[in-house]
């Protein structure tokens, strides 16, 4: 065992990861993670002092087991498996109160190496020493409940969300109608009420509401989950691609969660999401205060002495469900979203910006700064324009509005009103008439208020009601030209193909 000081030396000083110092030294990864966690549990530090030779050092670290003295006291193993969970409770911390009360007890490398022996004989699971307070662990069971449309008889799954400390194993479940992202994160938000606080960290599994690009050393996360982990101040740590082991508890608590809640409710017929929710959360009451079969107390009792304690307080309000959306800004100075329109600094014009997006407020940002702030709109086509984000001359096109324009024509004479009115009322949305007002308003100035008024009658007889139509009126001077519209008698066309009423008049279906 010659390369176990090359092996902390390239961990300690190099900082390398137990795989770069397998590859530099010729051994297995294993061999490296084996002889690191000895090291931990040995009792010495590094550096090491130079009267440690090389021999001295494997016996440190491989103690060979030895039978039970009978002056030596055998530690509560299950006492300190319990306790280690508790956060800043270390090996080291339990064997000095264990010392304490036998003062002729092991010295702390047999006392770590003798709970790493009892450890072996427990659960996998139990083998795992989580600290409280620190993770959740949270997946979709694979089962589902049927709920059935009452309306049109339609079935539909109901996708078990599970969410499970690691201290303690304290469970929390719910039904969701599908495994998108807002049931995800709302599964999320009511987990953590249901814990009373929040965990440091969330280990989701690679699905797609929690992870936009699975990768095994830096995963993409969504950023709507990425955001609502923030507001409660949790970091997020997804599980490797193909390692079971990263959510070994997750799985266990969502194969005993199918065992207790999903099979127990197989033969109910549930109507609703709330109906199936109901009957979910009285056998999570049942699945929490159940015994455990290899430890003493319950879930729930364990979550009282370890995680309860551990968790970050809740903040003042839940985290508000919001998406977010990339868009590129128009040069009218607004960006579209479903069909809306939401003005932005003219600055910004063809640039991408990030828009984050709730029941009630649309938010825009770019380059993490937010930029504008809009009451969201449910109207195809509605426009919400904060007049500062415009340029000057469309800041004094906006000061404009139909009531202001109207009366602006009816100044200028009976007709010209007209003409204003029906331009604003032949369009979808008033604002898409205002250039054609504008025209006119700029007519005005050119030509006398008496010319304007006969060239606005003349395109209202002529039906044509357009700002185009009464420029060309007076640009033409037809304005000057008496308007007389005369019926002519029309002769109708006498051709052998023509059939005339007569026909139908004969052929009439009765």
């Amino acid at each position: 065992m010659h390369h176990i000081r090359n092996i902390l030396r390239l961990s300690f000083e190099a900082h390398l990861s137990n795989r770069a110092i397998a590859s530099s030294i010729g051994v297995s990864h294993s061999t490296v993670k084996d002889i690191l966690e000895r090291f931990q549990f040995s009792g010495l530090s590094w550096p090491l002092p130079d009267s440690l030779d090389a021999q001295a050092l494997e016996a440190a670290l491989y103690v060979k087991p030895i039978g039970r003295p009978s002056d030596k006291p055998e530690p509560d193993y299950l006492y300190v498996h319990k306790e280690l969970r508790r956060k800043g409770v270390t090996l080291q911390l339990l064997w000095a109160e264990y010392r304490e009360q036998y003062p002729k007890g092991y010295q702390y490398s047999q006392f770590c190496v003798r709970y790493r022996q009892w450890a072996k004989t427990t659960d996998r699971s139990l083998r795992q020493t989580h600290i409280a307070g620190e993770k959740c662990f949270v997946d979709y069971a694979g089962l589902t409940l049927e709920i059935v449309d009452p309306e049109t008889g339609e079935i539909k799954p109901g996708h078990l969300f599970v969410a499970v400390l690691g201290a303690s194993n304290f469970t929390f479940a719910e039904v969701h109608p599908a495994q998108d992202l807002a049931s995800f994160v709302g599964g999320h938000v009511r987990a953590f009420a249901f814990f009373g606080g929040v965990p440091a960290l969330l280990v989701p599994d690679n699905l797609k509401a929690a992870v936009t690009e699975a990768n095994r050393y830096e995963s993409l996360l969504n950023q709507t989950y990425q955001e609502m982990a923030n507001h409660y101040g949790a970091a997020i740590l997804p599980t490797r691609p193909r390692k079971p082991k990263d959510k070994a508890k997750v799985e266990v608590a969502v194969q005993i969660a199918e065992r207790w809640i999903l099979a127990v409710l197989r033969n109910r017929t549930f109507f609703s999401i709330a109906e199936a929710n109901t009957a979910v959360h009285e056998l999570l009451e049942r699945l929490n205060d159940h015994p455990f079969q290899k430890l003493e107390g319950t879930r729930r009792s364990l979550f009282a002495i370890t995680d309860q304690r551990a968790l970050k307080a809740l903040p003042k309000e839940p985290y508000e469900f919001a998406l977010w959306h990339r868009a590129r800004v128009y040069t009218d100075c607004h960006i579209e979203y479903k069909r809306s329109f939401y003005s932005v600094p003219h600055r910004l014009v063809r640039q991408e910006v990030d828009v984050r997006i709730t029941e009630r407020i649309v938010t825009v940002f770019h380059k993490h700064v937010e930029v504008a702030r809009h009451s969201r709109s449910r109207v195809p086509g509605e426009r919400k324009t904060t007049i500062e984000h415009l340029p000057k001359a469309h800041q004094k096109h906006l000061e404009w509005t139909p009531d202001r324009l109207i009366a602006w024509g009816r100044s200028l004479g009976p007709n010209t009103g007209m003409l204003v009115e029906r331009i604003l009322d032949a369009k979808p949305h008033p604002e898409m008439g205002y250039r054609s007002c504008l025209g006119l308003l700029s007519l005005s100035k050119r030509y006398p208020t008496d010319r304007l008024e006969a060239a606005v009658e003349r395109a209202l007889n002529l039906h044509a009601p357009t700002y185009r139509s009464v420029r060309s009126i007076l640009d033409k001077g037809l304005d000057r030209i008496p308007l007389t519209i005369e019926a002519e008698e029309v002769t109708p066309l006498q051709h052998a193909n023509i059939r005339g009423s007569q026909y139908y008049a004969r052929h009439v279906v009765h």
